[in-house]
């Protein structure tokens, strides 16, 4: 059963190539398409609890509601949606504030297909936070600008390292910027067994997200 997938972007030629590009995903299917967050709140009032998109892949700069407006009043109406900012925006700001607004992940346009929907898969198999490498960087900075949680900050005041040396593996490449399909293409695994490893990694060092792995990771010299 494929993924239901919703785009929401004022451009409709990027909506189209978009849905097009997904559609052709065996995984994934575009099921809703709105031009704006106002547009894509009034259909998800039309649509069945069995109906609603998994995923809502949602830009930021849009008439009538913007991005993240649209996610403030969308989790708040529907909180199981996962929401993926899909935007050309890659400020300090507006990453703050679509985190805040209830964001799950944050991917720049510019990103290929394929990574988009590696990305998404992440988020629904494992429930990871997808970032642009660029982005992951950004929410990094943020992150050392701010307090953590107390378990993140418990995982990170101690040396004691409780990853597999293929996870520590994975996990090295993805401070280097490497996506799911390169980690697997390098290390000769499949896109399933790095989100695994992922998953693993995430759960062992009391994380939600790639930027606080890298994060624990640098500040205890594990990599």
């Amino acid at each position: 059963m494929k993924i239901p997938i919703a785009i929401v972007d004022d451009n409709s030629r990027n909506r189209l190539s978009l849905q097009e590009k997904i559609n052709y995903s065996s995984h994934l299917e575009v099921v809703l398409m709105a031009n704006d967050g106002h547009d894509f709140l009034e259909q998800m009032k039309q649509l069945a609890a069995s109906a609603y998109p998994a995923v809502v892949l949602m830009d930021i700069e849009m008439p009538e509601k913007n991005g993240i407006e649209a996610v403030r009043a969308g989790k708040q109406l529907y909180p199981d949606l996962n929401f993926l900012m899909l935007t050309v925006f890659d400020d300090d700001d507006k990453i703050f504030e679509a985190i805040k607004a209830g964001a799950t992940g944050y991917l720049l346009k510019d990103e290929k297909v394929q990574v988009i929907i590696e990305c998404i898969l992440q988020l629904v198999e494992i429930g990871g936070a997808p970032m642009s490498p660029r982005i992951a960087r950004k929410a990094l900075d943020l992150l050392g600008k701010a307090s953590l949680p107390e378990k993140e900050d418990q995982a990170a005041g101690t040396n004691d390292c409780d990853l597999s040396p293929r996870e520590l593996e994975v996990l090295k490449l993805t401070v280097d910027g490497y996506e799911y399909k390169a980690i697997a293409e390098k290390l000769f695994l499949s896109g399933h067994t790095v989100r695994k490893h992922i998953a693993n990694i995430y759960h062992k060092l009391h994380v939600t997200s790639k930027a606080q792995a890298i994060k624990i990771a640098t500040k205890n010299k594990w990599i």
